[in-house]
């Protein structure tokens, strides 16, 4: 937890809002899946196991959706952004 919000703390300020936003989740969402990694070498709940796997499956793809629309805007405005990649479907929608 704290390796996480050093992190999400020391992600570089841009003000603008939005690479903002995306530079501080990047870190939050890899801080779950780290406790989630933690789940699968210590728990035991079956269940909890499988929250954890679709934790990091979820949560993974959500990073690489994060980094892949924080480096387009860090390029600049993207006046046709095309949708924003693997949100729809990590979360079973």
């Amino acid at each position: 937890m704290a390796r996480m919000m050093r992190a999400m703390h020391d992600a570089p300020q841009s003000h603008d809002p939005d690479r903002d936003f995306l530079a501080m989740m990047i870190p939050h969402h890899q801080g779950a899946v780290d406790m989630a990694r933690l789940v699968l070498v210590y728990g035991r709940d079956p269940l909890v196991r499988r929250l954890a796997e679709e934790i990091i499956a979820s949560q993974q793809a959500e990073i690489a959706a994060m980094r892949a629309r924080l480096a387009i805007l860090e390029r600049g405005a993207d006046p046709a952004p095309g949708g924003f990649p693997a949100l729809h479907g990590t979360r079973g929608e």
